[in-house]
């Protein structure tokens, strides 16, 4: 069955696969949104299945929950669960630091949430993520609908005293409307190219007034797990200074690749 994968996939599946592997018996685990994650979620509800592990899942999105429900991993609200093991996604952007772009699927808030209540946070990606400097990737940020115009021009206006290659935000649509978040808010996406000090960008936007939150991930990343599709995988542990190199032995599993479609 993987063999009807598309090279992509099979890096995203070989780096879910792997990550699993940090998940123990009666861990809370934050369930990521996106297609990288979604393979990370059918990995685990295979292990629910198959292994009878013993997991609750915190997921950032009402798809993943969705997705967790129907292969068999426990959903519960951040608030019931309160703190977390371990927290598993995805990037749209990662640096040698493990500092990333997040957002890409409109979960940014949630996310960020939930890696920050999590003792560890694990990246899964392929190499296509991998940049010198972030910024290639739009830089999502999330504002509230009301006077979302004023809130993109004080943003496009605060970026010229930074240090960026571009300088315009344009507002996320969903068809012919603007896309909202599960939360009801507005994305912009800044298309700033370069990015030469994250935490700075990080934390002026943040004192806009309208902005909720930004999808600048800096020193929340534990480990990255980068996945290619000849079974291949890196693992980087920036906490130990590690770097390890595995080949992942692939069980063709059915019931894992059926609607596997992102």
């Amino acid at each position: 069955m993987t063999a009807a994968l598309s090279p992509i996939d099979k890096a995203k599946y070989i780096a879910a696969r792997r990550a699993v592997e940090f998940v123990e018996d009666g861990m809370r685990v934050g369930l990521g949104t996106g297609s990288t994650a979604a393979w990370m979620v059918r990995c685990l509800g295979e292990m629910v299945r198959e292994d009878g592990i013993k997991i609750t899942g915190v997921a950032t999105s009402a798809r993943t929950a969705q997705l967790a429900r129907e292969v068999g991993v426990p959903v519960k609200t951040l608030d019931e669960v309160r703190w977390l093991d371990l927290t598993i996604d995805g990037a749209d952007e990662y640096d040698a630091d493990l500092n990333l772009i997040k957002g890409g699927g409109g979960a940014l808030l949630h996310e960020k949430i939930v890696a920050t209540a999590s003792d560890q946070m694990v990246v899964i990606a392929d190499l296509s993520k991998q940049v010198d400097t972030l910024g290639a990737f739009p830089l999502p940020v999330e504002v509230i609908p009301f006077g979302w115009q004023t809130t993109k021009a004080l943003i496009e206006e605060m970026l010229s005293n930074v240090d960026v290659l571009g300088r315009s935000a344009s507002l996320r649509l969903n068809g012919a409307d603007p896309f909202r978040t599960d939360e009801g808010n507005y994305i912009l996406d800044l298309h700033l190219r370069r990015i030469a000090n994250p935490a700075q960008l990080s934390l002026v936007l943040n004192q806009i007034p309208g902005v909720v939150e930004n999808g600048l991930f800096l020193d929340i990343c534990d480990v990255l797990v980068i996945g290619n599709a000849d079974g291949t995988v890196e693992v980087r542990d920036i906490n130990n200074g590690t770097v390890e190199h595995e080949r992942i032995d692939i069980t063709d599993r059915e019931n894992l690749f059926t609607d596997s479609a992102e």
